[in-house]
């Protein structure tokens, strides 16, 4: 099975391993595509290209590689590329299936020529994947919006940006999720960082998301004086941060995040920040030496040019999980002369005495959980399952009155009755 590819665009090569367990030397009389030139497959046996092979030898107790990959061009939404690789022999046949998921796409290609800006409002459907090499550019006051089902696919450092008082519309819903992920489709790219760059957004930005699934890039969503709105999101993998707000204005219901270098949330420059029933977990383990906070936030920023600006932030946690393996989950970095106003509501955090806070008689943490597991049913990120057992000291610990914000969990249980912590009920 070579995994889900687009068409027009190669796949990664495939090893099919063919052993002689005889005692004596053989010669394969044919090995051959069944579909011969036609095929969307094509095979190298040996070291050799091709679609046909006769007499290939094999030692005895020896084996040989047959590389496979697929260049299909797709006629429809998604279709089933099949073909088989026949062994002949003295006996008979023997052959191996090939089997691949092809999806149509349409492309988004930054070049010399082709700064690749959508300069008028657009609309993508899921009818065809969407791959982008580069950058692509919603244009200043334009909207891009994205209905469900919809995949998103990024080459090494390609990116989404979104310009100033420009719009992005994730419209998403349960089971059919807008998908934003590197182009690498293969399992084992599921859960690895720095596969693209990310989603930017600049002043004025507006981002309204909903049911999306972002993950394996450099940082997932960045924003800078903008204004965002997500629920029933998860993002995770990504080398620095999952969500980076400067100075901008964050509004997450039902969000889940896990494995960021950096931190799943980091907030700077202050801003406005608002988290109900969201699981910021952070269990990441690519290299010890991140800091790999759940949380993050300061009133300060280093821009570009080097220079250190300030802003006032106000931050509000409730009903929210706030855990990871590191001894802090979560950190506080006020400045002097710097508003950094805070409330912490019925939630879990991991903390420490190097929060950058005082937890116990703090006035502004209130009917909150401190350093008590959460019992994920798995946070290792490649099973990741962020709900909670049946003995999590968060069951039925969340407030009413945030919950009625928030009637539905992440996957649309009801959560009114005995209320659970995070974004899951």
């Amino acid at each position: 099975f070579l995994d889900t590819i687009y068409n027009q665009v190669r796949s990664e090569t495939y090893a099919v391993k063919v052993y002689n367990k005889e005692d004596k030397d053989v010669k394969i009389p044919r090995i051959a595509l069944q579909g011969g030139s036609a095929s969307p497959y094509r095979i190298n046996v040996d070291g050799k290209a091709g679609t046909e092979f006769i007499d290939v030898p094999l030692r005895k107790k020896d084996s040989l590689f047959i590389f496979v990959e697929i260049a299909p061009v797709a006629n429809a939404k998604e279709a089933i590329a099949e073909d088989q690789i026949v062994f002949d022999n003295n006996l008979g046949q023997q052959k191996v299936t090939l089997l691949s998921v092809v999806q149509d796409a349409e492309f988004f290609i930054q070049s010399s020529n082709n700064p690749n800006i959508l300069n008028s409002n657009t609309v993508w459907n899921s009818n065809k994947a969407k791959i982008i090499y580069g950058d692509l550019t919603v244009a200043e006051g334009k909207t891009l919006e994205i209905q469900e089902g919809t995949k998103v696919y990024f080459t090494k450092n390609a990116s989404l940006k979104i310009s100033k008082n420009a719009k992005l519309n994730v419209n998403g819903s349960l089971n059919k999720e807008v998908l934003f992920r590197g182009d690498r489709n293969d399992t084992r790219y599921d859960t690895i960082p720095l596969n693209w760059k990310g989603i930017s957004f600049d002043e004025g930005a507006v981002l309204n998301m909903n049911y999306a699934k972002v993950f394996g890039g450099d940082t997932g969503i960045e924003l800078h004086k903008s204004i965002a709105t997500i629920q029933n999101t998860i993002i995770h993998s990504f080398q620095n941060y999952g969500i980076l707000s400067i100075n901008s204005d964050l509004k997450a219901q039902n969000l889940v995040m896990n494995s960021n270098g950096q931190a799943s949330l980091g907030i700077f420059k202050g801003g406005t920040v608002d988290l109900t029933h969201c699981t910021l977990a952070n269990y990441w383990d690519l290299n010890s030496s991140m800091p790999a906070y759940s949380l993050y936030a300061t009133n300060e920023y280093t821009n570009k040019t080097g220079v250190v600006e300030q802003g006032a932030l106000s931050l509000n946690i409730k009903n929210s999980i706030i855990y990871g393996d590191k001894d802090s989950s979560i950190f506080f970095k006020p400045t002097s002369g710097q508003t950094f106003n805070y409330t912490i509501n019925s939630s879990l955090i991991k903390y420490s005495n190097k929060s950058g806070f005082d937890f116990d008689g703090n006035p502004w943490i209130v009917n909150s959980i401190k350093n008590e597991e959460p019992k994920f049913l798995t946070s290792y990120i490649s099973k990741m399952n962020l709900r909670v057992n049946a003995e999590s000291p968060a069951k039925g610990k969340a407030n009413a009155i945030f919950t009625n914000q928030v009637p539905k969990d992440i996957v649309g249980n009801t959560r009114t009755a005995t209320p659970t912590i995070g974004a899951y009920q």
